[in-house]
């Protein structure tokens, strides 16, 4: 009985210490403290409840719906558990999962105004869900939008003081000229931005699912992780490592909006020097290119705000257009999230993958978007509740399967700006700094250099930017929660 005493008492030692290093926004740290809680004491519903939000924190939406359920399993009349699931659900987009959780917490709490409010706003939310499931154009009806598009038409009125494209050729004076506006916080005319987006988009349809990359003799070559809307960011990493251009190319490895509130700015300008010189940059695309992802995390609302309606419906477009991996100098396997749930998929299983259409929920697009390393052997669930975690024995399969030497990912988080896993055989790489203002993580970035192709990894910190919060044109339901 009284080492069952001392469990519980060192259980509720470490859930305060847990709580402290959440106050601290060291999350994972938190979920470490939490699971040792949980080890001595593992039938109390508020550890179950308090590890599910530190797993959202850190985006692991699948291990936070696992833990509230277990809460709710625990406890089926804890109101917290229901909401940390509901959150969880919505955080994923799914909206109705959501609702059931939220009408729960309003039936357990009948008097919490908060609750009420969460409760309306999920209602509104899949009230438009419905709505635009119920106007929605079938697929195989669906016209361009970029089709409807004549920038050329478009009159650039005579007060527009702003960065302007002579003729059809997007130029470095002018990508110069527009960063400098964006920096001093001034828009595009949307002429102009219509032009780029355009011209892009004709780029990214010619390419293949999967690009190869040579890298020449004595030459360099870049590889930049998520970007996520932190614009200010985007230009430190150009002053550390010069801007692009054929001598100085780069890639950025998807993930270029959402969560930071200059996305417009962001998107506009890796996809002019795009414009400006095919081969100056590469842009694959992330699991945040995509309209489910958009219309939760920001971009979809600050697109509207800065630019307007058309501008959503093409950007989602374009994003169907990014290519899934890139191959660097037949040796660097490089995508946004990870690799397979089955062994033996080969590069041109991926070159052939049909990429035009939103992600689907599996199979490999799904996959080389998602999908996250483990320190384990084999494969296990995802953690995000997409996709999937693979250990060092599939990182090597893969590689030794289609004769590479590296996989370079990004995708997640990491305190430093990368990190090395799988015997050396797998970087990630992450180039958001203090992401979402509060992580207080490095960014980094990596520079090859042929013919040895060594990584060589540069990290940096955050600068600042102006007053604008992360998230800020978000759906307002879900800045409820974070």
């Amino acid at each position: 009985m009284a080492t069952q005493n001392s469990s519980v008492a060192r259980a509720e030692e470490l859930k305060l210490q847990a709580n402290e290093a959440f106050k601290a926004h060291k999350y994972a740290q938190a979920i470490d403290l939490y699971s040792q809680a949980i080890e001595l004491n593992g039938e109390t519903a508020v550890y179950w409840a308090n590890r599910a939000f530190a797993h959202s924190k850190l985006e692991e939406y699948g291990s936070a719906i696992q833990d509230a359920s277990k809460a709710i399993e625990i406890d089926p009349k804890y109101s917290k558990g229901y909401y940390r699931r509901g959150a969880a659900y919505l955080a994923m987009g799914k909206f109705k999962d959501a609702l059931k959780d939220f009408q729960q917490v309003k039936r357990l709490c009948p008097n919490d105004p908060d609750a009420s409010k969460k409760l309306k706003e999920c209602e509104k939310a899949v009230m438009k869900l419905k709505f635009e499931e119920a106007i929605a154009v079938p697929e195989s009806e669906r016209h361009s939008i970029a089709d409807s598009i004549d920038y050329h038409s478009i009159d650039v009125e005579p007060q527009y003081s702003g960065a302007r494209i002579e003729g059809d050729v997007v130029t470095l004076d002018f990508v110069k000229r527009m960063i400098e506006d964006f920096r001093n916080q001034k828009c595009l005319h949307k002429r102009y931005a219509f032009q780029i987006v355009l011209q892009t988009r004709e780029m990214l349809r010619a390419l293949p699912s999967l690009v190869d990359i040579n890298v020449p003799l004595g030459k360099h070559f870049t590889v930049c992780g998520d970007v996520h809307g932190q614009f200010y960011d985007l230009l430190n990493i150009f002053e550390l490592n010069g801007l692009p251009s054929e001598e100085n190319p780069y890639l950025f490895n998807g993930d270029f909006v959402d969560r930071g509130s200059f996305s417009v700015e962001v998107i506009l300008t890796l996809f002019a020097f795009k414009c400006m010189s095919p081969s100056a940059i590469y842009l694959a695309r992330g699991n945040h290119e995509s309209k489910s992802m958009n219309k939760i995390y920001g971009f979809e609302g600050e697109v509207r705000s800065k630019l307007s309606e058309t501008f959503v419906e093409l950007f989602a477009e374009v994003f169907c257009c990014l290519p899934l991996a890139h191959v660097i100098n037949e040796k660097i396997f490089v995508v946004h999230g990870g690799l397979f749930s089955v062994d033996g998929v080969k590069l041109s299983d991926i070159r052939s993958i049909d990429r035009f259409c939103e992600p689907p929920e599996e199979g490999l697009m799904c996959e080389l978007l998602w999908s996250d390393p483990q320190p384990l052997p084999g494969r296990g669930p995802s953690k995000r509740g997409v996709g999937l975690s693979f250990g060092g024995d599939v990182t090597k399969k893969f590689l030794q399967e289609n004769n590479l030497d590296l996989v370079v990912r990004s995708h997640e988080v990491k305190d430093e700006g990368y990190e090395i896993e799988h015997d050396g055989k797998l970087i990630t790489v992450f180039s958001a700094p203090n992401y979402c203002d509060q992580m207080g993580n490095k960014g980094a970035f990596i520079r090859f250099e042929a013919p040895e192709m060594k990584p060589n990894i540069v990290t940096f910190s955050a600068v600042p930017h102006p007053d604008v919060k992360p998230m800020a044109y978000a759906n307002n339901f879900l800045r409820m929660f974070s």
